[in-house]
């Protein structure tokens, strides 16, 4: 996929952009959380899958491209999320630098 010839209609996937914040509590330790700080549209493209086995478990973990259209923000750290489906935000960049589009490789958690 190449961002410059992106179809506009392929952003069709709505999620919500959240950032992890963290609140201080009465006892001097502090509670995380995730705020939601936008609404967007994607396009959700998979790359891999890979299943891992340890401490008597089997974690699924599966990695995707996302494209957004540019937003001032958007790190890694932050996340994706589409009702209980959460796309953890690992890498985003500009692929030809003009700000039109970021492409995040993020990385979901299964179940």
């Amino acid at each position: 996929m190449r961002a410059s010839f992106l179809d506009p209609g392929a952003l069709r996937t709505e999620f919500a952009l959240e950032e992890s914040v963290t609140t201080p509590d009465a006892f001097g330790g502090y509670t995380e959380g995730w705020v939601e700080r936008a609404t967007l549209f994607a396009q959700v493209e998979p790359l891999a899958a890979q299943s891992s086995f340890g401490a008597g478990q089997t974690l699924e973990t599966a990695t995707h491209r996302v494209t957004v259209r540019w937003r001032e923000g958007i790190r890694s750290g932050m996340r994706f999320r589409r009702d209980q489906r959460v796309l953890d935000i690992v890498t985003v960049h500009d692929p030809d630098e003009t700000q039109r589009y970021l492409v995040c490789r993020t990385r979901e958690q299964g179940k």
